[in-house]
């Protein structure tokens, strides 16, 4: 099933370096990715802007598309317009809002966690918990609205064209983002993995979110350690929403796990054995991808 990927893009992957281990670098990631025929990944750090790290990789890989990125995370100064033109002017493509500083993130973390195993950047989170280090969870609403400081963000992503992913907010925050988006134009809005255990949308809400405009990126990285859906699940999920609303990503990288491209064979092998067509695969791990990385 590895042709089901020539052409694609991993627009969700956790290579190094970066503050936790990797089981991978970004030039591994490329030499693995470019013996298969993919086209590109989304280089994702939780900390840091990544768009430096891909135009490296382009230099040494000139035949693949690397894409940098960049976490609203407190590492960043949170929802912070300038590090988004800073890192659009360098050359990333895709703004997660944040991630494991959102505030729906911190209050599952540190209030009903069941995560199976703990995510490296958990592992950090209750680290500097510890030590006194951990900030106030960020959200985007305030009074139900969307803050300023978020309608700037979106302002300059419609500007440069950029990827905006959902990162871990919540539902009320992914649907008025969403719903904003769409109302300011944005071509390219990306729900991350919407049935991770802290995000956890109902097939029902994602295909809503769908008929909003939005790609629902369905990941591997869900499935083992278990974070809030099992394979029968995410088929019903799949195929409920419509492969072509949605994106595979691998959300791999760490060093328990497969490597990114493996754990997409696994991914895509699955999904032909269980009754997709080779052409609703395809919608997903190329078509898809290419519009939100090169359209």
């Amino acid at each position: 099933m590895q042709e089901l990927l020539e052409g694609a893009y991993d627009l969700h992957v956790h290579t190094g370096p970066d503050v936790s281990p990797r089981k991978l670098d970004d030039l591994d990631m490329a030499e693995r990715i470019q013996k298969i025929g993919m086209k590109g990944f989304g280089i994702k750090s939780h900390y840091f802007c990544t768009g430096e790290r891909a135009r490296i990789v382009k230099k040494v890989y000139p035949d693949l598309n690397p894409i940098g990125a960049l976490c609203l995370n407190h590492t960043v100064g949170g929802i912070n317009p300038v590090a988004v033109e800073m890192a659009a002017r360098v050359g990333a493509k895709i703004i997660w809002m944040p991630t494991f500083d959102a505030a729906n993130e911190m209050e599952y973390m540190f209030n009903q966690t069941s995560y199976e195993e703990l995510p490296p950047w958990a592992k950090v989170q209750f680290e500097l918990s510890k030590q006194g280090k951990v900030q106030a969870g960020i959200t985007i609403l305030e009074d139900g609205k969307l803050k300023q400081n978020v309608r700037e963000v979106l302002d300059i992503a419609a500007k440069n064209d950029l990827i905006l992913a959902t990162g871990h907010l919540g539902k009320e925050e992914i649907y008025a983002l969403v719903s904003e988006a769409k109302q300011q134009g944005l071509r390219k809005v990306v729900v991350t993995h919407p049935t991770f255990s802290s995000v956890n949308l109902s097939k029902e809400e994602q295909k809503e979110l769908a008929g909003l405009g939005a790609y629902m990126e369905q990941c591997f990285g869900v499935i083992t350690p278990h974070y809030g859906i099992d394979w029968d699940a995410l088929y019903e999920t799949i195929r409920f929403v419509g492969p072509e609303n949605c994106i595979l990503s691998s959300d791999l990288g760490q060093t328990s796990n497969p490597y990114p491209d493996e754990g997409l064979i696994t991914f895509v092998t699955n999904l032909y054995n269980n009754g997709f067509s080779k052409d609703e695969i395809k919608f997903m791990t190329v078509r898809n991808t290419t519009f939100l990385a090169e359209g």
